[in-house]
């Protein structure tokens, strides 16, 4: 293998290392809900809002996320969005249970073999929105089953994030 590859490889392996561990010293953990039925979590989500985030740069609208059960703890997650000037995006990628007590612990991936944590913080009773972090509080996702979400359920989750380490100032909302 060429030594620009090498070094390509070795950046991307230290840079994917210093974004899932930055600031998580400083930081206390991070609580997760009880318990995810894996099959009623499954299905559709729409992305409410969001922190900003590299990889969804060019996501301005549409940003839909659908999860599919495969087995044994095995999730298969599709991606989609629109860009500014309206042409489709989809990532298609796979996620897996790490904490199988709760299964609100999850190590997701689109580019093999790095994964990235995806743990569900908040979830409605009826599984209606969903509220996914990680434990270094770079990144934050408002996921709700409908295209727009009530107002008031809207608040109450804003009101709820900074006791679990997020600042609500930093979201983008997603055009929908």
């Amino acid at each position: 293998m060429r030594l620009g590859t090498w070094i390509a490889v070795l950046g991307g392996t230290v840079a994917v290392l210093a974004i899932t561990t930055r600031g998580s010293a400083n930081i206390g953990s991070l609580e997760t809900v009880a318990h995810v039925d894996l099959q009623r979590y499954a299905g559709r989500w729409y992305e409410i809002a969001r922190y900003p985030n590299w990889f969804e740069r060019d996501c301005e609208r549409d940003v839909t996320a659908t999860y599919t059960p495969t087995g044994e703890g095995k999730i298969r997650v599709v991606n989609a969005c629109r860009t500014a000037d309206g042409k489709s995006k989809v990532s298609t990628g796979r996620a897996k249970v790490v904490d199988p007590t709760t299964n609100a612990k999850l190590k997701v991936t689109f580019f093999w073999p790095f994964y990235g944590n995806y743990w569900v913080i908040d979830l409605g009773k009826d599984y209606e929105y969903a509220v996914v972090g990680e434990p270094s509080r770079e990144y934050l996702w408002i996921l709700s089953r409908t295209p727009q979400m009530d107002e008031k359920t809207y608040e109450g989750i804003l009101k709820r994030l900074p006791a679990l380490g997020y600042d609500p100032g930093k979201l983008i909302k997603v055009a929908q």
